[in-house]
């Protein structure tokens, strides 16, 4: 689905308004629906992904997901159901502390690159589970991590210190 149709859909419409207006009120409502676009095709996207979401609540077999390719939104329905078995997942982390809810659910758009995306959904696909699911267990193990403690792969730069003897 070609998100621009319904941009440019909405130009016309502010056209058509302005028309029976002075020069000015038609240049600046023209150069609003330029400065716009941006945010038109963002909210285009949550409202779809919004429907998506209501969607697959309401499907027992189903997950309908809106996924952005330059200015194309595609609908991807992945059927649950036939499914190739998979080991079950590892547990997931422990409830953070202070309250916070598992029943309190937030959507946030997120924004990777290809090669990241791709990277991320071969993670996921290793460990067999969803993208999402990686990505709250990888955030929550980065946000549990105690601080100071030493990345794993990462060489000690310089300000650490070494302790021990040398022979010569």
């Amino acid at each position: 689905m070609d998100l621009s149709e319904y941009v440019a859909s909405l130009r016309g419409e502010m056209t058509t308004i302005t028309r029976f207006a002075g020069e000015d009120v038609a240049r600046a409502a023209e150069m609003l629906t330029d400065a716009m676009e941006s945010s038109v095709r963002l909210t285009l996207l949550e409202a779809l992904s919004a429907a998506a979401a209501e969607i697959t609540t309401r499907l027992d077999d189903a997950v309908v997901d809106v996924r952005l390719a330059g200015s194309d939104a595609d609908f991807v329905v992945t059927m649950t159901n036939d499914e190739p078995f998979r080991p079950p997942a590892p547990p997931a982390p422990p409830a953070p502390p202070g309250g916070e809810s598992s029943d309190d659910m937030a959507r946030v758009t997120l924004r990777l690159s290809e090669p990241l995306k791709a990277r991320v959904e071969a993670a996921a696909s290793e460990s067999g589970v969803s993208v999402n699911a990686w990505l709250i267990r990888a955030i929550s193990q980065a946000l549990d991590a105690p601080p100071g403690r030493e990345r794993p792969g990462r060489s000690r730069g310089p300000g650490q210190r070494y302790t021990g003897f040398a022979r010569g």
